[in-house]
């Protein structure tokens, strides 16, 4: 990957119950969300170059990350961009299912880093699709490299939408510009369950805290948004 120093300017955009859960144990699709505060994460996905979820998260949810509104869609043709962001994962085990809504819907690039160690695993699984391009990120996958890689690709803005492990990732890193964080009215209360993060040593502490800069009520939701302050990196 390029040496070039620059990166994207990186949105963490996350939903969470009260008690700080992601998701509950089930199995099952916990909402933690509604129609508006949809709407209000599309219209975000809509201005980003890139959208970036870990591979246990498209394992598990099987998500499109997709612009849904077809005006939304439209809009971005009209300027000479896909009608939805890059798609961008990370991977430690190379462990991807092509036929996963990840890589078969959309018509943009999707960007899969991963390990050297892992590097052919990944390029076997998706041989054949075109829009797939896995990129080595290091023996350790080295999360500046990939941001610098993603910034020589014309990628200014990421949206990274999780889970628990990115998350906690890119904070303890210090590699988040502002967070989107949606809280919804209920607990989950279960340990087996994912929270927003897990343990970590993290850029934002007590004392050298992110800057909440707006607070919105979204029917039953509180969306909380947050700017960094005072990284290092």
């Amino acid at each position: 990957m390029s040496e070039k120093k620059a990166r994207p300017h990186v949105l963490l955009s996350c939903a969470m119950s009260i008690d700080g859960y992601i998701d509950d144990a089930t199995g099952r699709r916990l909402l933690l969300s509604n129609d508006e505060d949809f709407d209000r994460v599309d219209a975000e996905r809509a201005k980003a170059d890139a959208i970036l979820v870990g591979a246990s998260t498209i394992r598990k949810d099987n998500p499109r990350l997709l612009v849904r509104s077809s005006e939304r869609q439209a809009a971005r043709i009209k300027v000479g961009r896909t009608s939805s962001p890059t798609k961008v994962t990370l991977t430690a085990s190379g462990d991807l299912d092509p036929e996963s809504k990840f890589f078969i819907s959309g018509d943009g690039e999707k960007l899969v880093y991963c390990p050297t160690s892992v590097l052919e695993k990944a390029r076997t699984a998706l041989h054949g699709n075109p829009t797939a391009v896995v990129v080595d990120a290091g023996e350790a996958l080295d999360l500046d490299g990939m941001l610098v890689d993603l910034a020589n690709r014309g990628i200014d803005r990421l949206m990274v939408e999780g889970g628990q492990t990115v998350h906690t990732e890119f904070l303890t890193a210090g590699l988040v510009d502002e967070i989107h964080l949606v809280v919804a009215p209920f607990f989950v209360g279960d340990s087996q369950a994912p929270r927003f993060v897990a343990d970590g040593h993290f850029a934002w502490t007590s004392d050298n805290r992110m800057r909440l800069v707006d607070v919105q009520q979204i029917q039953e939701v509180a969306l909380l948004q947050y700017l960094a302050t005072g990284q290092s990196n």
